[in-house]
């Protein structure tokens, strides 16, 4: 996965949700090149839609396509909270998302979503993912329901034998073996990896019930 603008593909926008195609002009706007991938959107978008009339939180809102995304694909009765470390990104996708009374966006450390939570569907796009040396990871049994189901996306492709050679990091300097090893094995979790691009995999996590 190169650091290249992901806004650039969503230059053709005939048949976007109208307020995913306005968090790319956002995106644009601010210069912010890290929107979520078009094919991840529609996946948030299906996965939204099965979690209609629950809650459902995301940590790394940037200038909200993958919140606009989920947002489009239900109505008033369910509700969205999403927090953003960057103040500007934070005001400018309140203000994106002002007209809408079921979307809370909040200014601060992931950790703030926590007060929100149980959550019926967790996007980790921001912050509790672990993919950073020193970053926390989320707990599933504190922040999703029991068959809550939590996403984590931007992987790369387990290689042809997996676990992947130890010490393996993508562009930013993220793990993709440390993270992808917790998440998939999380005694917690039934999990699973699918690849919305050939290049980019997302894993798809559901809490286990109780015993």
């Amino acid at each position: 996965m190169n650091a290249f603008s992901k806004t650039a593909l969503y230059a053709d926008r005939a048949g976007l949700p109208s307020l995913v195609s306005r968090a790319v002009a956002l995106a644009n706007d601010l210069g912010f090149i890290q929107c979520c991938f078009p094919e991840q959107g529609a996946l948030l978008q299906v996965l939204a839609r099965g979690r209609a009339g629950g809650i459902i939180g995301e940590t790394g809102t940037g200038c909200g396509a993958g919140l606009a995304w989920m947002a489009s694909a239900v109505g008033p009765e369910t509700r969205l909270v999403s927090v953003e470390i960057d103040a500007t990104r934070a005001a400018a996708s309140k203000a994106l998302f002002a007209d809408l009374p079921n979307v809370t966006v909040l200014h601060g450390d992931w950790r703030l979503i926590e007060a929100f939570g149980p959550f019926d569907l967790l996007v980790l796009d921001g912050g509790g993912g672990g993919k950073r040396a020193g970053d926390a990871r989320a707990d599933p049994a504190r922040l999703l329901k029991p068959a809550g189901l939590l996403v984590l996306d931007d992987f790369h492709p387990p290689l042809e034998f997996w676990p992947e050679p130890t010490g393996v990091t993508d562009e930013y300097g993220r793990s993709i073996t440390a993270a992808r090893k917790h998440w998939l094995q999380h005694p917690d979790l039934f999990a699973t990896e699918v690849r919305v691009r050939p290049d980019v995999s997302t894993i798809l996590a559901t809490r286990k019930a109780a015993r």
